[in-house]
């Protein structure tokens, strides 16, 4: 019964570690590796010691990158790419379709109140036709 526990023990720490260590671990790689394969020229990046720059090449063969840093040209593997900034026409165009949204809702808020507005004009001008006729 001892051996049991103590082998059952061990599989539960295997399964442990590997849920919340090494899976996560795993995907986090995965996303790295579609990021580094959507890298391309006149993105901007920060490498994994924080230095910025513009991609200036990617060479595919020998998996580096050359970043533009205010005109020093510095040769990364592609692997210290930390993460690429969004650009502005990413930004615009993801914020774009929320702002149509942001004012088709605001047009739907007024197009209701307006029509409230008119439905208690009618019930007001309905009540004073009637008390008006009750005189």
């Amino acid at each position: 019964m001892g051996q049991l526990t103590s082998v059952l023990f061990i599989v539960v720490m295997f399964a442990f570690l590997y849920f919340f260590m090494i899976r996560p671990q795993r995907k986090q790689q995965q996303q790295h590796q579609q990021m580094l394969s959507k890298i391309k020229r006149g993105d901007k990046v920060a490498t994994i010691g924080r230095l910025h720059g513009v991609v200036d090449e990617v060479n595919e063969a020998d998996k580096t990158v050359t970043l533009d840093c205010d005109g020093i040209f510095l040769v990364f593997d592609l692997s210290a790419i930390a993460k690429i900034a969004p650009n502005e026409a990413d930004i615009a165009a993801t914020a774009a379709p929320k702002a149509d949204a942001e004012v088709a809702t605001s047009a739907e808020s007024h197009i209701d109140s307006a029509a409230s507005n008119v439905d208690s004009a009618a019930t007001s001008a309905d009540s004073a036709a009637d008390d008006s006729e009750a005189k």
